[in-house]
């Protein structure tokens, strides 16, 4: 059975930081296309940032780029979203995804993905 956890959400002041993490069981986030979406109610989940599944490799929505650092801990089998700088724009549900294991590439649709974890809430105040 596949579960990714979420973590690490909250409420943060506009320029500040936060690191979400996913926990994964049932997948081993070295061998899955892994990927962070963001959504808000009413719009269809975006792409964030993901990962190559054979490189590691990290592959950034414009909105992340420059202040978004996607990485994983294979020992832990854990996937985190670092977020520097954030605005609140950034304030949304942050969702990890991870896709099929026979792609190496990163995918940026969510309907391409097969796992989800539950989200967790980021709000960022002006």
């Amino acid at each position: 059975q596949v579960q990714l956890v979420e973590s690490g959400g909250g409420l943060v002041q506009s320029g500040g930081s936060l690191r979400l993490s996913c926990v994964a069981s049932g997948v081993t986030v070295s061998n899955y296309p892994m990927a962070w979406f963001r959504q808000i109610p009413g719009n269809e989940r975006e792409f964030v940032v993901g990962l190559r599944r054979s490189t590691g490799r990290p592959y950034e929505s414009d909105a992340a780029k420059g202040r978004f650092t996607i990485s994983r801990d294979d020992a832990k089998n854990t996937m985190y979203l670092q977020m520097y700088s954030l605005k609140s724009d950034d304030t949304a549900v942050y969702f990890c995804a991870a896709g099929r294991p026979s792609w190496d590439v990163v995918f940026r649709k969510a309907r391409d993905y097969d796992y989800w974890g539950q989200g967790t809430q980021v709000t960022v105040s002006s």
